[in-house]
């Protein structure tokens, strides 16, 4: 009888009610064998089978009174201060969050013995030579990608167990929070908007739930290190606008065609970006969902 008795496994989603988080703790909430628990410094949708709290995880003590309490297998951070803009302008916001809660995070997760799996992006690379590898040298040109570099250099001498999973371009379906830049450029063509695309910008998008079932291979096979987490396919925000309007039967005559320095926007951006993907595939048997079929899929969950 004892060799049929598996305790769950806890699971703590810091960062539960970004479109990540979210997507993360349905994902779980779902699986039989987990104990999930949510934490967020503000309000987030709530999920019956999934325990929610309040967390700041700046306050060094916070995180780790509530990882001691809740002891958890595994801690997926999934919070970030995300506005590459307000990054130049509010630095010490986005150090703290960014740098300084991922050091809590893993000194807590050391303590227990937690595996974390950490949210990075490929912003930590200049975009001159995209896509890249693992093995490439980071060297991010503003400053919300030198608190992400500095995050996931935290990690690799926390001590802790982790697991770093870079990604760029989410996009995907969650019930509640800001828009992502599908259903973005679909609302404001919806509403008849003119919206200015740049033609200059590189990435491979990246489908939610394609990173969540990464995440989730990464925990089961205890996955250690750094691993690039995208789309397969290389291309510009411009065309990938374009296959976003055909997937939606929508008009292209409101899409302007724009160079990103035109923005005059405060950070500056990787042109040539996006992520290898290899490893992933090779080691995970990671297998991302075809642009157009994501699309559709998220088409019909909207309609």
């Amino acid at each position: 009888m004892l060799d049929n008795f598996k305790l769950k496994q806890r699971i703590l989603i810091c960062g539960v009610s970004g479109m990540l988080g979210q997507r993360c703790a349905r994902y779980y909430s779902q699986l039989p064998g987990y104990e999930i628990m949510g934490a967020a410094p503000d309000e987030t949708i709530k999920f019956p089978e999934v325990s929610y709290v309040y967390l700041d995880y700046t306050q060094r003590e916070e995180v780790k009174k509530l990882v001691e309490d809740f002891c958890p297998d595994v801690i997926i951070n999934a919070g970030a201060f995300t506005n590459v803009d307000k990054s130049e302008t509010e630095r010490e916001t986005a150090w703290k969050i960014n740098v300084k809660g991922v050091e809590h995070i893993a000194e807590a997760a050391r303590i227990v013995d937690a595996h974390v799996v950490h949210i990075s992006s490929d912003y930590v690379f200049d975009g001159k030579r995209g896509p890249y590898s693992e093995v490439d040298a980071p060297c991010p040109i503003n400053y919300y990608g030198r608190t992400k570099l500095a995050s996931e250099n935290a990690l690799h001498i926390s001590g802790a167990r982790y697991s770093i999973l870079r990604t760029n371009v989410l996009y995907g379906i969650i019930p509640n929070g800001r828009l992502d830049f599908v259903r973005w450029v679909v609302d404001s063509i919806s509403q008849e908007k003119q919206i200015n695309i740049v033609t200059d910008q590189y990435n491979n998008p990246t489908f939610i739930d394609d990173l969540v079932r990464a995440m989730g291979t990464v925990v089961d096979k205890e996955a250690y290190g750094v691993y690039h987490v995208a789309g397969m396919e290389v291309l510009s925000r411009y065309d990938f606008t374009m296959r976003i309007l055909q997937a939606f039967d929508l008009p292209s005559d409101r899409v302007v065609p724009i160079l990103t320095e035109s923005l005059n926007q405060p950070a500056q951006r990787p042109l040539k970006s996006g992520l290898l993907i290899l490893k992933a595939q090779s080691e995970l048997g990671y297998s991302p969902m075809n642009l157009d079929d994501s699309l559709e899929l998220m088409r019909r969950e909207l309609s």
